[in-house]
Order: structure tokens, then sequence, then C-alpha cells
């Protein structure tokens, strides 16, 4: 029996490992699309039945959730990255650096791994293989936001860009919305994953799918977490007074397209990219960055003992540097627990504001029901 062979079949049984992040406004549809891609409740939806705190500003976290999968036969350790709270508030700009550092700690844990003498076994690779970012379905053009998200995160991810909760639009508003969010990617010059083939070395089939891909652009997506029966079969679907909407039915929504490609026929060119691509233009540009005072200092002498001293002080800037990293990524910790505690305590000021009112309102009252002497 080859070696291989074996290596395979223990590859399989325990499962193949992918990482999606998923990132859109409140109400987009970002929930309830997880747990309809993973046919269960892995993401809780947001409570916003307090009327006093649902208005309130609430800063990003990023959550990692692992769930267990299996699609067409082959079995995923699904690893889906949420962030809730992004597109919340009036300034992003600490949400588009909290997203740039998680995914770029994702790459420094695995190039310290790879660095190691022995390596732990036992290791988790986490880098994330695709981010699917939720368009809100305005009909309109891209937003502000969502250009500078999809820039900003296009060179340290698959970014493929999704329609939420496109059911809320009719098929000709969605065509045209899909229409004008490709002239805005091309105008912008957004590198999006856009499903890459070549004509000359891929064969025919290849090329004829990631065209119909390619065409899908942005993905008009929908999800539903009731099933209902139709036809005597239970699907996952959405019922309006107009008529049903089906999640897996190609005229209704492109869920069941997207979801073949990124758990299915596409699951590893997406991790291949990460690897190959996104990995190690990373790995190059921080490596180039550590190594610049080294070999500068290299080219003014050749003496072993100031090459020694060399590195010494490279490793010690580097040190430094991951210390002010730290220190930045406290920094930004800080600020959102002040902006939090601050729209808490403004909160309470106005919930005593209206308390006082009520009061002043009742003792008017009972003034003006006492009798008079």
């Amino acid at each position: 029996m080859p070696p291989n062979a074996t290596r395979r079949r223990r590859s399989k049984a325990k499962g193949v490992g992918f990482t999606i992040m998923v990132v859109g406004a409140s109400g987009t549809g970002r929930t309830t699309f997880v747990n309809t891609l993973c046919e269960s409740e892995v993401l809780p939806h947001k409570d916003c039945n307090n009327p006093e705190t649902a208005a309130l500003e609430t800063s990003i976290s990023i959550k990692p959730v692992n769930v267990d999968i299996e699609e067409e036969g082959m079995r995923i350790n699904l690893t889906i990255v949420d962030t809730p709270g992004f597109g919340d508030n009036v300034n992003n700009d600490l949400a588009f650096q909290e997203i740039v550092n998680y995914l770029e700690r994702q790459y420094d844990d695995i190039l310290a791994e790879q660095s190691r003498i022995k390596r732990d076994p036992r290791f988790r690779d986490n880098r994330v293989h695709c981010l699917l970012y939720f368009i809100p379905p305005t009909g309109h053009h891209l937003r502000e936001i969502d250009v500078n998200l999809m820039q900003k995160l296009s060179h340290r991810v698959n970014v493929i860009p999704v329609i939420g909760r496109s059911d809320s639009l009719t098929l000709s508003e969605l065509k045209a919305f899909k229409k004008r969010i490709m002239e805005d990617i091309l105008h912008y010059d957004i590198p999006v994953y856009n499903f890459p083939y070549d004509v000359e070395e891929d064969d025919e089939d290849t090329v004829q799918e990631n065209q119909e891909l390619r065409s899908l652009l942005p993905f008009a997506v929908m999800g539903s977490e009731e099933e209902i029966q139709i036809d005597g079969e239970y699907v996952r679907a959405r019922v309006y007074p107009w008529g049903t909407a089906i999640v897996d039915d190609p005229e209704h929504s492109d869920f069941s397209r997207l979801k073949g490609a990124i758990l299915g026929s596409h699951l590893y060119d997406l991790k291949s990219l990460t690897e190959d691509v996104l990995y190690e233009t990373y790995r190059t540009e921080k490596l180039t960055r550590n190594a610049g005072p080294y070999l500068e200092s290299r080219e003014s002498t050749m003496l072993p003992a100031e090459d020694l001293a060399n590195q010494s002080v490279r490793l010690k800037e580097e040190q430094l540097r991951k210390e002010e990293e730290k220190l930045r990524e406290i920094e930004l910790r800080v600020q959102r627990e002040i902006h939090e505690k601050r729209q808490q305590l403004l909160a309470k000021e106005e919930s005593l504001r209206n308390l006082e009112s009520r009061l002043a309102a009742q003792g008017s009252d009972s003034m003006l029901g006492s009798p008079m002497f």
C-alpha cells in the first residue's frame, strides 16, 4: 500500500479545515445566513427587546465559532468568524483596524510556528480562507464603508461580496443592483475573489463553471431557520403574502450556488490562494521589513562580530515592534471600553431624566386632585 494512502484516509476521517469570516452591518441577514448554511443555530440573534439599549452604538467584537459539517460526503471542520458590531457606528475606522489585526495575527501565528525548530503537532491553522461581505439591499450603489472595507481587506483575504436579504428586492431591482455593484467594484479597482480561470490551462467544464459563478457576483442570498412543507417535502423558506421564497431554489436565491462553491468546488482553491498568494505576500513583506536594518548593516561590514551585534539589534527591534503592537491593541481595547461606558452612561442619564419627568408629572397631578381648604 502506498504510504500516502493511509495519510489521505486519515485526513478524510479527520476532516478538512476551512475558515469563513462574515462581515456586515446589523440587519443584513448575516446571522440567519450562517445558521442556514450550517443547518443549526451556530450564531445567536441580537437581542433588541430593550428599547433603551437597542439604539446604542456598540463596538465590533470578533467571535470565532467551530462547527463540524458534511458537504457532499466530505467532512469539514468549519470555523465561522463573526463580527457583530461592524458598521453600527458613525466612525468605523477602529472596526476596520480590528479586522485587519485579526487576519494578520493568524498569519503571524503560522509564521512563528513555521520558524520553530520543533513544531507543535496540535497547532491549529486559523487563517481565514474566505470573507463574505454582506451588502445591505438598498438597490442603489456601494456605500463608502463598503468600498473602504473591501479595498482594505482584499489584500489579506479572499473577499466575496453578497447581497443580504435579497428577497426584499424584486427580480428587476436585484438585477440592476448587481450591475451597479459590479460597476463600482470595477471603478474602484477592488480585487474581490472572482472565480479565476485560465482558458488555455483549465478544462472546458471548469471554465464554464467559473464563468457562471462570476456572472452571479455579487451573490444574492437569503436565509431561513424555519422549514415549511411544500408538496410533501420540508424546505427552508420564507412565507410572504405574495408567495413563498425558497432558500435553495436558484430562481429565488443564489444561496445554493454560493454554498456549493465555498464548501465544495472552490474550497481547495480558496485555501490554496490563501496559502500560496495572500500568506506568502504577507510573509515576504514582514520578513523584508524585519530584515531591512540587518541587510543594510551587512553591506557596510563583513566582520563576524559586527554581524552578531547587528543581529542582536535586529532581534531587539523586533521585540520592541511586538511590544508596540501589543500597546496599540491595548489602546484600541481601552478606547472601545471607554466608548461603551460612555454610551451606557448616556442611556442611564436619559432613563433618569424620564423617571424625573414622570415623578414630576405625578406630583402635579396629585396636587391638582387634592381638596382646597
